[in-house]
């Protein structure tokens, strides 16, 4: 038998846990000239639910993970390879002849791959408007294209890139740009602040944990409803810790045929597993750092906190830069954003 949750990967096909209305939502924006900024924590499923949308609209389309561009060169030059990946070479060297700045392309003899390079010392507008210049040379009002930025907060690691960037879309017609970002403050100061250059630039979206009943649902037909109910209370209905303990217990009762305290096992294996690497984040706090999490480990995430030793103002300041950090979200309150962790911290607290 094969075990019916996935998690560490995107997730699609019998795996995708249904986000009907939000799902809806995104192809619903796709089908217009509007563009989508999805904002959630990490590991809430945002890929997950646009790879899904994008597979629905059977339309061309680019991904690219911001957090792996390092400049404006390298992004023109990832964004010119998915192109080449999309449409036949010899297409591609035609719509090219009117580049002021010639790349290096080279070819993978081992799969076939197109790599476009850069000189890092040529001038990065004329590179930037030459690569965005192809995204709507392929795109039309019948087929447009859609442009996936995943981590999209990451653009300000690059000095006035995103001055650059807004410049060029701003003209361009009949492409779809997807926003994805996991630090919200960021993300917000991107689209939501007067002065930045993104300002309204797309139509926004929180994604939230995937609802109760939803999930108990999915979960209940693959395992049952009480071992659903357990595995829920346990994860707050994270969905990629849901999957991973609900991975967990399957395989219990499956293939080693447990009858008693599964839930507990499952959590006791998966903690003990990323217990060396719980020991190296928890080395990495200091101790205002480290007494926050005690307190979340413990408390319902409200705020203010039982150990009144800590000023409040230290508090809020830690809480924004562990969120900053990934390790506590927040959402309908504080809480830690794995809750294996979170066991962790309060067993050793």
């Amino acid at each position: 038998m094969e075990n019916p949750f996935k998690f560490g990967t995107i997730v699609d096909g019998k795996y995708f846990t249904d986000r009907t209305k939000e799902l809806q939502y995104v192809q619903q924006i796709l089908q217009s000239e509007n563009h989508l900024v999805l904002i959630s924590p990490r590991r809430f499923g945002k890929s997950s639910l646009v790879n899904k949308a994008l597979e629905q609209t059977e339309r061309k389309h680019i991904v690219i993970n911001m957090q792996s561009v390092t400049s404006v060169q390298n992004f023109a030059s990832r964004l010119m390879s998915a192109l080449f990946r999309l449409y036949p070479v010899e297409k591609m060297k035609h719509l090219m002849t009117h580049f002021r700045v010639v790349p290096t392309i080279s070819t993978n003899p081992m799969n076939g791959s197109v790599d476009v390079a850069f000189n890092p010392t040529m001038n990065t507008d004329v590179i930037l408007e030459d690569a965005m210049e192809l995204l709507q040379k392929v795109s039309t009002e019948k087929n447009r294209l859609i442009v996936v930025l995943d981590e999209f907060q990451e653009i300000e690691g690059i000095k006035n890139f995103d001055k650059q960037l807004r410049a060029i879309m701003q003209t361009q017609k009949h492409i779809n740009y997807v926003f994805l970002g996991s630090q919200e403050s960021m993300m917000e100061s991107i689209f939501e602040k007067k002065k930045s250059p993104f300002y309204h630039f797309g139509q926004l979206m929180r994604l939230a944990k995937i609802p109760y009943e939803d999930f108990k649902l999915y979960i209940s037909e693959r395992l049952n409803p009480e071992l659903a109910e357990d595995i829920l209370a346990f994860t707050n209905c994270h969905p990629y810790y849901t999957q991973q303990i609900a991975s967990q217990v399957w395989d219990l009762v499956n293939y080693e045929h447990e009858t008693i305290d599964i839930i507990p096992k499952a959590i006791e294996r998966l903690v003990t597993l990323h217990d060396l690497d719980f020991e190296r984040l928890w080395l990495n706090f200091n101790k205002s750092d480290r007494r926050v999490l005690q307190e979340l480990s413990q408390s319902n995430g409200t705020t203010p906190f039982a150990d009144k030793t800590i000023p409040t103002s230290t508090t809020f300041s830690v809480l924004k830069k562990l969120m900053k950090q990934g390790y506590v979200i927040k959402t309908d309150q504080y809480e830690i954003e794995d809750p294996f962790f979170k066991r962790w911290v309060a067993e050793k607290g």
